[in-house]
């Protein structure tokens, strides 16, 4: 049974995890999002307080 000889398996695993860890993460690190976020601005709005017509 060649399944039980792990010689091969072991190679084509190490060699598959080579070509991931160094082929992907350069793709996946190079997209950037679409729509960046803006910085907001750090000034306080004025908010008027709320009069509660009820109390």
């Amino acid at each position: 049974m060649p399944q039980l000889n792990p010689a091969p398996w072991f190679l084509i695993l190490v060699i598959t995890w080579l070509i991931f860890l160094t082929m992907i993460p350069p793709k996946v690190l190079s997209h950037h999002a679409l729509n960046e976020p803006n910085v907001q601005s750090t000034d306080k709005t004025m908010t008027s307080p709320w009069n509660w017509p009820w109390q």
